[in-house]
């Protein structure tokens, strides 16, 4: 008699349920709370970018041969597309390089990365000072050098012997950057998403590092 109460017995099964569900809410709630910060780490990256792309058209090139690379046979002359580069410039561990021989300018990638703010070799993002301009890592907190690509393409615009050097086509990029999921990370293993390559193209300008 006592098996057959306890097995036909409905005591607890509310507190079970509710085991369940709250599981279940609980995990749904911390779930748009990540992706929420995913969101706002896909519009950080936007914004990097964007701001990288416009430091980079009116700095100093991080490929210093950019100066000279355009052809210098007839002078005034349309610098044609694919006339020099492209120059991928980026950060491997600590050591930066340029592809096509171009030489790295850790001066000028550091203005992208940290804007006006101290020049130095790390991936520290200073605080920016009176009328400083912001750099890439200001805008994506948590940014590193390893994670951002410039490269300088000859697309057609220019002429050759320009006084500030030719006119090329500016990208920034991110690579490697994975979204940081808190709360599914952990329970979900969430942690290891790509972020898809950001980039930002425009055309470069003066070219040269003169402070506001």
């Amino acid at each position: 008699m006592m098996l057959k109460r306890f097995v036909r017995s409905e005591d607890g099964a509310t507190m079970v349920e509710m085991a369940i569900a709250m599981t279940l809410l609980l995990t749904l709630t911390l779930g748009f709370v990540d992706f929420g910060y995913a969101f706002y780490q896909w519009n950080a990256a936007t914004k990097a970018v964007q701001i990288g792309a416009r430091m980079a058209s009116i700095s100093d090139p991080v490929a210093s041969a950019l100066t000279t690379a355009a052809p210098t046979t007839t002078p005034g002359a349309p610098v044609v597309a694919g006339a020099y580069g492209p120059f991928v410039c980026s950060y491997t561990g600590t050591t930066g390089s340029c592809t096509n021989s171009g030489a790295f300018s850790a001066a000028a990638f550091s203005r992208i990365f940290r804007g006006d703010t101290a020049n130095t070799n790390d991936d520290v993002c200073p605080s920016l000072g009176t009328n400083q301009r912001p750099g890439m890592c200001h805008f994506f907190p948590g940014l590193q050098r390893s994670n951002v690509v410039v490269t300088y393409t000859a697309t057609g615009l220019g002429y050759q012997t320009r006084l500030g050097g030719p006119v090329p086509t500016i990208t920034v990029s991110l690579q490697n950057v994975n979204f940081q999921f808190f709360f599914l990370g952990g329970l979900l293993g969430f942690g290891n998403f790509n972020m898809p390559s950001m980039l930002s193209t425009v055309t470069g300008e003066d070219l040269k590092s003169t402070s506001p």
